[in-house]
């Protein structure tokens, strides 16, 4: 909601909770958020509190400046009130004049949003899978038969007695079941107060009824910008047949479809658990807290700063901030009206720039690669550990233009991909090759690396384009002896049954691990790469990447793709039997001197007569990669399917 006005009459709301002409009463009577104030010394929950600056219903306040906060100061001297209680304050907010003023902040929970991004069903089944979406339809379709469907504004309440006194009555009964210590938010009076205040046109009631008996009933608000509501309220005869379908869960997949077919761009979930909201559809979530000042109250907190760059960090980029709108990528904007994006406002949600907050995205990823067999590394890293880039090549652009300083060296290993060094060269940073050694192209020369002095070294693996995995223990000791960076390209890693080098990031900060979604997880068109460092190189890289280069589109398509991970799962399965039965099939191929082994989608061969058979390959219609400038008389064949498989060898035959 975001906006005072609408503060102040949820306010006025309260105040006829209470029944009290100013909000004023004791935490432990209030007690908003179960357990919130638990921790608190028995004097401060039993003491007078003014509450101000926010609100206690479902929308959140925004933080308060000095001179709201001077005036609250004023109001509790003159109500005798020693604490003020600021509630439900966004944690990305400005906070510093709540610090100032001697507030202390106390965890208030999750603000849990819906983003309706596309239609209702195809997001559900993207967000929460298949299962807990027929589970959802289910719900709705059993209480749709079996009891009515009704929403009236709530300015029309005082023409529908029966839905105002089975409101009232409900969420008595409610107050009583969830021990509410005698406080009622939506009690007869506070009701009335709603329905006859500024924001009656904005809300309404919506009620499920058997013929003349009402056995749910709930409140929803239009935010002020017009681009979503609010779930506020909702209570149910938990003694009705009806119950026992989930009426809560088959009323807010009925409110997603509503605000869908009405435009809408998001449902306010309200507060609750981040996991079981999640479960609901919900993929915004934004931690609160309540802003206290009592008497001998301290904050155990500091002040929040951003993030510490990392010691890699080059000297331009430590004096620059993060580019523009990035730098509030943590205060969303749902629910503003925003006027500062200059785009036409007349075309759709296409002139909406993309989503900046990308945390819970991250947070996805990085819980589903956890659970791929063998990579279970990247379960110990949060969010701040992981920045989205477009493509993997784009993480090593970054990294370069941010860590790197003219003149400082980097070292690649070739045979490798070609884009590192090429990179480089436009950077006008000096290339250093060490190559590759060992019967397979798979050991490193630890030794003449470290005596470069590179300050990034790039690897490649599994290596593109041999296809083999480097020599871990090798790789271990140069991540541990090097004073630079080392950087890990693991594009092909989930073909691999060698584990990732994502689990040692905690461990060495000069560690940083690249991925991509183009390969395995076949997204190649959403342009999507990913780099797990330290957080304070994540910052660093943050202050060079271009705003808003993460499209919704491919935010979208990456979300779907991450619960559809069993899908994945069995298409890399499927990758690696090809790979092995083409492996089989190309060493006994008179026209192949030799197969590399292959951790990867690809397979390196050498060929007894490498031009000739490009040749006949490219008269054929058949495109693999000729890497022969990087080792000699090689190609790399990408691993297709069955059909396109059995072509190539079909067309090699006729090479001989």
């Amino acid at each position: 909601m975001r906006r005072s006005a609408d503060i102040d009459e949820l306010r006025r709301v309260l105040c006829a909770a209470l029944g009290s002409p100013e909000p004023v009463c004791s935490l432990a009577r209030l007690e908003p958020d179960p357990g919130a104030f638990a921790a608190a010394d028995p004097a401060v929950r039993e003491r007078r509190t003014l509450v101000g600056g926010g609100a206690l219903y479902n929308p959140t306040s925004p933080a308060p400046g000095p001179a709201v906060l001077d005036e609250l100061a004023r109001r509790a001297k003159t109500l005798d009130a020693p604490q003020i209680l600021v509630p439900h304050v966004r944690r990305g907010d400005d906070t510093g004049a709540l610090r100032a003023a001697g507030f202390v902040p106390l965890t208030a929970g999750t603000e849990c949003v819906l983003r309706l991004t596309a239609d209702v069903d195809e997001l559900l089944r993207d967000r929460v899978g298949a299962k807990q979406l027929r589970d959802l339809r289910r719900r709705h379709n059993a209480a749709s038969r079996e009891v009515g469907w009704e929403r009236f504004r709530l300015s029309e309440l005082d023409h529908r007695q029966w839905a105002r006194d089975a409101f009232v009555e409900l969420h008595r009964h409610h107050a009583e079941r969830s021990g509410g210590h005698g406080f009622n938010p939506y009690s007869a009076d506070a009701l009335d107060a709603l329905a006859h205040g500024a924001l009656a046109e904005r809300t309404e009631m919506f009620v499920r009824r058997r013929k003349n008996t009402v056995v749910q009933a709930g409140l929803v608000m239009a935010s002020h910008n017009g681009r979503g509501i609010h779930f506020l309220t909702q209570a149910v005869d938990q003694d009705d047949p009806a119950a026992r379908h989930n009426l809560y869960l088959a009323s807010l997949y009925r409110l997603y479809q509503d605000a869908r077919r009405s435009g809408l761009d998001w449902v306010h979930l309200g507060r609750g658990d981040a996991h079981r909201k999640r479960r609901l559809g919900a993929d915004l979530f934004v931690p609160l807290d309540h802003w206290l000042r009592a008497p001998g109250l301290t904050s155990s907190q500091t002040a929040e700063a951003e993030q510490e760059l990392s010691k890699f960090a080059a000297p331009p980029v430590t004096a620059v901030p993060v580019p523009g709108p990035a730098r509030f990528r943590h205060r969303p904007r749902f629910d503003l009206v925003d006027l500062s994006s200059n785009t036409n406002p007349f075309l759709g949600t296409a002139g909406h720039y993309p989503e900046l907050d990308t945390a819970e995205l991250a947070r996805t990823y990085l819980d589903t690669v956890a659970k791929l067999p063998g990579h279970g590394g990247p379960g110990t890293l949060s969010p701040d550990h992981l920045l989205f880039t477009s493509g993997a090549v784009d993480g090593v652009m970054l990294l370069l233009a941010a860590l790197t300083s003219p003149d400082e060296r980097v070292c690649v290993t070739p045979p490798t991909f070609e884009l590192y060094s090429h990179f480089a060269r436009l950077l006008r940073l000096p290339v250093v090759e060490v190559p590759l050694h060992g019967d397979s192209l798979s050991n490193l020369d630890v030794e003449r690396i470290l005596e470069a002095e590179p300050r990034a070294t790039i690897l490649c693996d599994p290596n593109n384009p041999v296809g083999t995995r480097l020599d871990r223990a090798q790789v271990h000791a140069l991540v541990a002896r090097s004073r630079g960076l080392v950087v890990i390209d693991e594009a092909y890693v989930e073909f691999s049954e060698q584990p990732s080098y994502a689990e040692l990031i905690e461990q060495h900060d000069n560690l940083i691990v690249l991925r991509t979604l183009s390969k395995a997880w076949g997204l190649a068109s959403a342009r999507c790469g990913i780099v797990l460092a330290h957080p304070g190189i994540v910052e660093a890289l943050r202050r060079v990447q271009v705003p808003f280069g993460f499209t919704n589109a491919s935010q979208h398509a990456v979300r779907a793709r991450l619960t559809d991970s069993r899908r994945v799962l069995a298409g890399i399965r499927r990758i690696r039997a090809e790979r092995e039965r083409m492996a089989a099939a190309l060493a006994d191929h008179p026209a192949v001197d030799r197969v590399f082994p292959s951790d990867a989608n690809f397979l390196l061969v050498r060929l007894h007569k490498h031009e000739h058979v490009m040749g006949r390959l490219r008269d054929a219609g058949i495109l693999v990669a000729d890497t022969g400038r990087l080792v000699p008389g090689t190609c790399r064949i990408s691993v297709g399917d069955r059909r396109a498989n059995n072509i190539l060898l079909e067309a090699l035959s006729s090479t001989l």
